[in-house]
């Protein structure tokens, strides 16, 4: 397996423009994806970044890194992997499916740690082609963090691997437990935090352009809103989270959070302010 560091983050403009040039890509059938590693080998947590953050997810500090925060120091990775020979499909226009989170010790602002992805599986979807990355956060030899993202490629006709199954098999009776808002420009403030800029977070103009009849909220930032709510008040030391991603929360917008809870986690759906339609539902232990 090809091992790449990533050393060099581009500017907003490069990112953009070395997006829309994975626009020609027409695989075909692709039976699997091309073994490779991308790897930042040095990242240190900094406190004001991790501050940033979870005032703008709704966390406290007395909660500590939230279990979501590490996903945000893999984003130059993805990136660099969807703009990248390697990855089979365009960048633009595929779509965050779902997400896997297991934390097995906790991460502190002053930690230094190795962060790496790689490709994992291909499932067949009815909608198009999945795809999964595989993300890990290592301190010193130690595997603290690990996550599974997966990402739908919509219209792919000749499709690979089983068929795509939900990994989130609670079920139980949900009850409204609060409603917060999305203002307008959170795609804005989340993308200059997380660093996703995508087009279709930050305004109803780029939007457009891209098909949606106004800016959408980023799933890990409607994600990260909700456990803000469900995580507990002081730092969590091991956890695992399951999301899936249903429909778009359009901005400016309110949503309310549903959930059962228990002593060890949460069943949960961030649904419309209505409490009809399911914006994302997901699963929570520690």
């Amino acid at each position: 397996m090809a091992t790449i560091e990533v050393t060099d983050t581009p500017s907003l403009a490069a990112t953009f423009f070395r997006a829309l040039g994975t626009g020609a890509k027409r695989p075909g059938l692709v039976k699997s994806l091309p073994p490779v590693e991308l790897v930042l080998p040095r990242v240190e947590l900094n406190a004001q970044h991790i501050g940033q953050y979870s005032a703008l997810c709704g966390f406290k500090l007395a909660q500590g890194v939230p279990l979501i925060y590490p996903q945000l120091l893999t984003f130059p990775l993805v990136t660099a992997y969807m703009c990248s020979p390697e990855c089979p499909w365009p960048a633009i226009g595929t779509m965050h499916l779902a997400n896997t989170i297991t934390q097995r010790s906790a991460l502190h602002a002053g930690d230094v740690v190795r962060v790496e992805m790689s490709p994992g599986q291909l499932l067949a979807h009815e909608k198009g082609q999945v795809f999964t990355l595989d993300l890990r956060i290592l301190r010193g030899d130690e595997l603290a963090w690990s996550a599974t993202q997966s990402l739908l490629r919509v219209g792919v006709k000749e499709t690979t691997g089983a068929p795509y199954a939900s990994q989130i098999v609670a079920d139980a009776p949900l009850s409204c437990q609060t409603e917060f808002g999305a203002t307008a420009d959170i795609g804005r403030r989340y993308g200059a935090v997380s660093g996703d800029r995508n087009p279709i977070h930050m305004s109803a103009l780029s939007a457009k352009l891209f098909g949606f009849k106004r800016a959408i909220a980023h799933g890990m930032w409607t994600n990260a809103r909700a456990l803000s709510c469900l995580l507990p008040s002081t730092p969590l030391e091991q956890g695992t989270l399951a999301v899936e991603f249903k429909t778009p929360l359009y901005l400016p917008g309110r949503a309310s959070l549903w959930s059962a809870r228990s002593d060890d986690g949460a069943f949960f759906e961030v649904r419309d302010a209505k409490g009809q339609k399911p914006h994302l539902r997901g699963q929570l232990s520690y």
